[in-house]
């Protein structure tokens, strides 16, 4: 078993309070939310493994995605920069993960090994400026490096304007399933913020009700 996987997920200590503020502003989110009780967002917060498995889930749905993950564990128990560098991006690709994924992985390995993120500094840091950090590695942009801002470093105010599941979300649940563009995505989230993380999270469960686990 890896190191990783003996982490206990942990939420973020202003759930309830983002939940009882959207449901007081916005009446759609409200019943959203209790159509949902007693799960939260979670995280292992290990930096490497939640950006792993983001780049995993990148274009796939969360049940494909968990698959993959599962094989790229069996096959790297150990899970970490180092060992994924030693296996190489040949043993993740025979895991499900295409040529570019896995190169994607060992890159990401290389930047952890090397330290050129500045993983010291995330915490203090704004979500731009982490963002530019991480989207200095192969195969991850703006999505992903969100991805993380929500579920490693919880910052509660994050919307993800690519995502589909968000874009769905909005359209199904404020348009009449009429699909908009980011400013109308824009316009509903002053609502939410500053707990914009939490109300995607939610919307997210309307599509999937079991919560991915970064």
């Amino acid at each position: 078993m890896s190191e990783t996987s003996l982490l206990t997920p942990v939420s973020p200590d202003y759930w309830d309070r983002a939940k009882r503020t959207l449901s007081r502003r916005d009446p759609v989110m409200r019943g959203i939310i209790k159509k949902y009780p007693g799960i939260t967002l979670t995280n292992r917060g290990d930096p490497f493994t939640t950006l792993a498995r983001a780049i995993v889930g990148q274009q796939i749905s969360v049940k494909a995605a968990q698959t993959v993950w599962d094989r790229v564990v069996a096959a790297v128990p150990a899970m970490n920069p180092a060992a994924v560098s030693r296996h190489g991006a040949r043993r993740l690709k025979g895991c499900g993960l295409s040529q570019r994924k896995a190169e994607y992985f060992v890159d990401l390995s290389r930047h952890f090994s090397k330290g050129i993120l500045q993983q010291h500094l995330w915490a203090g840091m704004d979500d731009e400026a982490v963002i530019q950090d991480l989207i200095r590695v192969r195969g991850i942009g703006r999505w992903t490096a969100e991805m993380f801002l929500m579920f490693n470093l919880m910052r509660s105010d994050v919307l993800p304007l690519d995502d589909i599941g968000l874009q769905r979300g909005v359209a199904d649940y404020y348009f009449g399933g009429e699909r908009v563009g980011p400013d109308k995505i824009r316009e509903v989230a002053k609502l939410w913020s500053p707990y914009r993380s939490v109300a995607t999270w939610y919307l997210w469960r309307t599509m999937d009700p079991e919560p991915i686990l970064y």
